[in-house]
C-alpha cells in the first residue's frame, strides 16, 4: 500500500492534504474537528497584531454553474478577528495534542522589522512547525500596506523574508499573491530571501456577480460592495500554472511547493504534486462539503498511486515538469486528427455546430433520406484544435489520433516558417529542452 506520508523542508506529516490558512483554520474546534477527521496539517488562520482585524457582515459570493453548483468562491474576509494571545494559547495546546500533524502558522504584519520581530519568538514558542507568510490577501489587507501589496513587490518579499529567517529557526513558507504579471519574481525574490518553500495560489481579486436591481455586487454590505478574493475549482488551471513556473524556472529549482487553488479531490491533488507540489492545501472544498472529504482523497490518492506503482509521494511529485516547457519548443511536426465513434455518437450535432461556427469547417453533417443524422471527419480539414472533442457530452465518443507524418522533432527555433528562425547550430542546441514526452513520441 502506497505511503502518503511527507516531508515538506523538515517538517512531517501523515499524508500531503492539508488545509488552507481560512475560515476552516479559524480556531482550535474547528483544527481539532479537521485532525479528527483525518487532515495531514493546518495552515492556522492568519494571525496579525493586536488589537485583531473587524470584519464586516455579509462575506461570501459564489459564482454558480448548474444546478447550483459552485464553480468558484468569493470572500472579503480579513484575517482572525481574535485576539493574539487567544490564537497563540489554542495553537500551543493543538500541537501538543496533536504532535503527529503539520501545523504552520500564517502572518501577516506591517513591512517593519520590528513588528515581525516581536511576534515570531510567540509563534515559535507555541511549538508549531512553522511559519507561512500571508503575502497574498488581495482585500482589504493591502490597502493598509500588507497581504498582497508586499507580496506584488519583489524587494518587499526578499526584505521580509530575511527578517523571519534572521529572528526565527522555524521553516519559512512564503505565500504568494497570483495577482500579478510573472510569478517568477516573487517566488525567486522569497528564495534569495531564505525562504525555505512557497505556496500558492492565493485569492484572485474578483466580483462574482452582481444584484441588477440594486445594482450593487455581492456580497453586499448595506448597500455597497468591493472585490474580494476568487477561490475554488475555477481558479486551478491558473494555479496549476503558477506552479509549474516556479517548478521549471532554473532560478527556484528545488525550492519545495505547497500548492492551493481549486483542489477538491485527489486527482487535483496528484496533478499539483506531479507539477512540482510536495504538499497541498485544500479550503473551498473543504466549506462547501465539510472536513470528511479528505477521507475519499485519501483513499483516492493512494489507490492511484498502487496502481501506478508509486510507492511514495516523492516518486511522482515533479513527474510532468520535465513535459511542460515554452511554447516555441513543442514539436511543430505532430499532428492530430479527431475520430468519432460512430456506437458512441448521439447525433446531438454539437461538435459540427462548433467546428462550422466558430472553428476550421472540418466536420460534415450528413442527411439521409429519412432525416438521420450522421457526423463526419474530414481528416484533410481537421487540424486537431481539441474542440469537438470538449464539445462532446458524451466521454470518449470523439478522440485525437495521432499521426504518422514521418517527420522529425522540429520547434519553430528551427522552423523554416519562422522569419526569425535560429541558426543551425542555435537550432540543435535548442533540442536540448525539449520535453521528455516529445522525444518519446518521436
Amino acid at each position: 500500500m502506497a505511503d502518503l506520508s511527507i516531508e515538506f523542508c523538515g517538517i512531517k506529516s501523515p499524508n500531503p492534504f492539508w488545509l488552507a490558512s481560512a475560515p476552516p483554520t479559524d480556531k482550535a474546534y474547528n483544527v481539532v474537528r479537521a485532525f479528527e477527521a483525518g487532515w495531514g496539517g493546518v495552515v492556522w488562520k492568519t494571525l496579525g497584531e493586536d488589537p485583531p482585524a473587524v470584519n464586516v457582515s455579509s462575506r461570501y459570493s459564489a459564482h454558480y454553474g448548474k444546478n447550483r453548483e459552485v464553480i468558484g468562491f468569493n470572500n472579503i474576509e480579513l484575517i482572525t478577528d481574535r485576539a493574539l494571545e487567544i490564537n497563540l494559547r489554542e495553537i500551543t495546546q493543538v500541537k501538543k495534542d496533536w504532535p503527529d500533524r503539520a501545523l504552520i502558522v500564517s502572518l501577516m504584519l506591517p513591512c517593519e522589522e520590528k513588528a515581525w520581530a516581536d511576534i515570531l519568538p510567540l509563534v515559535e514558542a507555541t511549538g508549531a512547525d512553522g511559519i507561512e507568510l500571508n503575502f497574498g490577501c488581495p482585500h482589504g489587507m493591502p490597502e493598509r500596506g500588507m497581504g498582497a501589496a508586499v507580496g506584488q513587490v519583489p524587494e518587499y518579499v526578499r526584505m521580509v523574508t530575511s527578517w523571519c529567517k534572521k529572528h526565527s529557526k522555524l521553516p519559512v513558507i512564503v505565500k504568494l499573491t497570483p495577482n500579478i504579471t510573472d510569478i517568477r519574481g516573487p517566488a525567486r525574490a522569497a528564495k534569495e530571501g531564505g525562504a525555505d518553500a512557497v505556496s500558492l495560489i492565493n485569492t484572485i481579486n474578483s466580483i462574482t456577480h452582481l444584484d441588477l436591481d440594486r445594482m450593487v455586487a455581492f456580497p453586499t454590505v448595506g448597500g455597497a460592495s468591493t472585490h474580494g478574493g476568487y477561490c475554488g475549482t475555477a481558479v486551478k488551471p491558473i494555479a496549476l500554472n503558477m506552479v509549474a513556473e516556479i517548478a521549471r524556472d532554473p532560478a527556484t529549482a528545488g525550492l519545495p511547493i505547497s500548492g492551493i487553488g481549486g483542489i477538491g479531490n485527489w486527482r487535483d491533488a496528484a496533478e499539483f504534486i506531479a507539477l512540482g507540489a510536495g504538499s497541498v492545501q485544500v479550503c473551498t472544498a473543504a466549506m462547501l462539503h465539510g472536513f470528511r472529504i479528505v477521507e475519499e482523497m485519501k483513499d483516492g490518492l493512494s489507490r492511484w498511486m498502487d496502481e501506478k506503482g508509486y510507492r511514495s509521494i516523492s516518486e511522482f511529485s515533479g513527474k510532468a515538469v520535465p513535459n511542460t516547457t515554452d511554447w516555441k519548443y513543442l514539436d511543430m511536426n505532430y499532428q492530430v486528427i479527431a475520430q468519432i465513434n460512430q456506437d458512441d455518437c448521439i447525433q446531438c450535432g454539437r461538435c459540427y455546430v462548433a467546428c462550422e461556427d466558430t472553428s476550421h469547417q472540418s466536420i460534415a453533417q450528413l442527411i439521409d433520406q429519412q432525416g438521420g443524422r450522421r457526423y463526419e471527419v474530414i481528416k484533410e480539414e481537421c487540424v486537431g484544435c481539441n474542440l469537438c472533442e470538449i464539445t462532446c457530452p458524451v466521454q470518449g465518443c470523439i478522440t485525437m489520433v495521432p499521426q504518422k507524418t514521418g517527420k522529425p522533432y522540429m520547434n519553430w527555433t528551427q522552423d523554416p516558417r519562422n522569419p526569425r528562425a535560429e541558426s543551425a547550430q542555435s537550432a540543435v542546441q535548442s533540442t536540448a529542452q525539449e520535453p521528455a514526452a516529445e522525444v518519446a513520441q518521436n
